[in-house]
């Protein structure tokens, strides 16, 4: 991949119409992970926030009981770690890589420059923000007061518009798993799985290997 398309196509995705200057985009750092290594740890003040680049970063928070509860998995080109960097917060959940990973580092500078110095990065920034946080209520009352049905649908229209990229004919491609789209919805893999085969033959949703096809009803 070239050196600039990985950070283009995460602009294009969260800051749409923000032009990023060449000299802040250089400050930019990259880095590499091997597998099952950690970017950070829950409870850990982080330095930057991230975008992957290629691969995977899984999310996961741990419980005072040792549980272990996979929060999402994180493709290009998704922003991560935004909010505790953002509050000077420590992170509520650990970053590990999934196979080899690169993720693009938002450092303190680069991040201080885009907001002071670049037209409409805050903007769309605060946008991005709202857009999780609608998300996460829709899902939470969801949760509490609809059936899987339509908590299914909320979980694949936020994942269309957060991960989804155009493919033609109104199709977006989402990169997301069956498991992950089960807890985003707060159902089980055999439910979610139920549903997908009914969106598929309603002509909603065409499956593939971590990755569908979706369409808007």
């Amino acid at each position: 991949m070239p050196p600039d398309s990985a950070l283009q196509r995460v602009f294009e995705a969260h800051f749409p119409g923000v032009a990023l200057p060449a000299d802040i985009a250089a400050g930019i750092a990259r880095r590499r992970l091997a597998n099952g290594r950690s970017l950070f740890v829950q409870g850990q003040k982080t330095a930057a926030f991230y975008a992957v680049a290629a691969g995977e970063i899984e999310t996961r928070f741990t419980a005072a009981d040792g549980t272990v509860s996979v929060i999402e998995n994180v493709g290009p080109p998704r922003l991560f770690g935004l909010a505790a960097f953002a509050a000077g917060q420590p992170s509520e959940y650990e970053a590990i890589a999934r196979g080899a990973t690169e993720v693009l580092v938002f450092g303190r500078e680069a991040y201080t420059r885009l907001m002071d110095e670049v037209p409409g990065f805050a903007r769309a920034l605060l946008a991005e923000f709202a857009r999780r946080y609608d998300g996460t209520l829709r899902l939470l009352q969801a949760a509490r007061h609809q059936g899987a049905a339509e908590r299914f649908g909320l979980a694949l229209a936020q994942l269309a518009r957060e991960r989804g990229r155009p493919a033609g004919e109104g199709w977006v491609e989402v990169q997301a798993t069956q498991a992950e789209l089960a807890r985003l919805a707060h159902l089980s893999r055999q439910t979610a799985n139920e549903l997908l085969a009914t969106a598929e033959a309603a002509g909603q949703v065409r499956r593939g290997r971590a990755r569908w096809l979706w369409r808007a009803p």
